[in-house]
């Protein structure tokens, strides 16, 4: 599983004590680096684990060339910035997700994300507050 924009890793995390066989992190802050690290070690999940500083964008594409796909990726970037549709078209441009695997992005009740993206399309969409929980999967 992929964790973009993780913060703290709790989303990644999660997924690791659910049975995830492995997860990588990325952020582009040194802090929170540091805090997933702290944070895996605590959960004692560092083994299945691997951190990535950097720019999203760039990671992605790094892991495209790499040859990387992954069956769940979560995204939960800065709001009102447009990063999670500008991801989903990356993450599908890249072909980084398995064509059975799901993407989850969380985002503000404001940001404006297009039913379909390529090869991806929206399958669910949960309101908590201002908050939504999008749900993408691989057309079929």
């Amino acid at each position: 599983m992929l964790d973009l924009f993780s913060g703290t890793g709790n989303l990644g995390i999660e997924a690791l004590s659910r049975g995830a066989k492995d997860a990588v992190f990325v952020d582009k802050s040194e802090q929170c680096i540091g805090l997933i690290k702290e944070n895996l070690l605590h959960t004692k999940l560092s083994e299945k684990s691997t951190t990535i500083k950097g720019e999203v964008v760039e990671i992605l594409k790094r892991l495209s060339i790499k040859g990387e796909k992954y069956d769940l990726i979560f995204l939960d970037p800065p709001y009102n910035k447009s990063l999670v549709e500008e991801t989903l078209r990356i993450i599908e441009r890249c072909d980084l997700l398995r064509s059975d695997g799901i993407i989850i992005a969380e985002k503000d009740i404001e940001d404006k994300v297009a039913n379909e993206i390529g090869r991806l399309c929206l399958v669910s969409e949960h309101k908590y507050g201002d908050t939504v929980l999008v749900k993408y999967k691989v057309r079929g």
